[in-house]
C-alpha cells in the first residue's frame, strides 16, 4: 500500500467521516478485493485442512494468538484491522466489518451467525447517498462469551468476563462481568 492509502486507513481508524472509499481509491478497492478472495478461498477449504486454513488466516488477519479456531463461512472487509487473542473461537457465519480496528482478547467464544460492525453510514439521506461513512473500533475483553445471532455495533467495548445473550444487539459498552441481552442489549445481571 502506498502512503495515501495508509493515510486513508489512518483517517478512517481515527473516526473521521469519509466519502465512499473504494470508488475513489484503487488501493482500498484492491484491499477489499484481496480480502474477499482470501475469504472465498478459506470458505472453500475442507475443515480438516487445518494447516492451510491457519496459514491463510494468519496472512489475512492483523494478529492472532497461537491457538484459535474460525469456522467457515467467515467474512470480513479488510482483515488486517482484526486482532484476536489466544484460544479464540469464532463459530459458523461470523462476519466482521473491519474498517476500524477490532480487538478481541483471550479466551473469547463467538457463537454462530454473529456480526461485528465498525462502519456506520450517515443518517441524513443526501450525505448517505454520496457514501459518507464513519468507522469506530470495537473491543472485546478477555473471557467473553458472545452467544449466537448477536450484532455488535461500531464503537462498542465489551468488558472482560462478560456474556452477551443470544439474539442481542449491542449498541453501547458492556461493563466487565455483566450478562447482557436484548435489543438493545441491557445488563440483566452481574456474574
Amino acid at each position: 500500500m502506498n502512503s495515501s492509502t495508509l493515510d486513508i486507513f489512518d483517517r478512517l481508524r481515527a473516526g473521521e467521516a469519509l466519502y465512499g472509499l473504494a470508488a475513489d481509491c484503487p488501493e482500498v478497492s484492491a484491499a477489499l478485493g484481496r480480502c474477499a478472495d482470501l475469504c472465498f478461498d478459506l470458505n472453500g477449504m475442507r475443515p480438516s485442512d487445518c494447516e492451510r486454513r491457519e496459514s491463510l488466516l494468519r496472512g489475512l488477519l492483523g494478529s492472532t494468538g497461537e491457538r484459535f479456531t474460525i469456522n467457515s463461512p467467515f467474512r470480513c472487509d479488510f482483515g488486517f484491522n482484526i486482532h484476536i487473542g489466544e484460544n479464540f473461537v469464532g463459530n459458523f457465519n461470523l462476519t466482521i466489518l473491519d474498517e476500524a480496528e477490532v480487538k478481541i482478547g483471550d479466551n473469547v467464544m463467538i457463537g454462530p451467525n454473529c456480526t461485528i460492525i465498525t462502519i456506520n453510514h450517515d443518517l441524513q439521506p443526501e450525505p448517505r447517498a454520496k457514501g459518507l461513512m464513519q468507522a469506530l473500533p470495537v473491543t472485546i475483553g478477555d473471557n467473553v462469551w458472545i452467544a449466537s445471532d448477536v450484532v455488535i455495533l461500531p464503537g462498542v467495548t465489551i468488558g472482560s468476563d462478560s456474556v452477551v445473550g443470544a439474539g442481542s444487539v449491542v449498541t453501547r459498552d458492556v461493563p466487565p462481568g455483566a450478562v447482557v441481552a436484548g435489543n438493545p442489549a441491557k445488563v440483566i445481571k452481574k456474574i
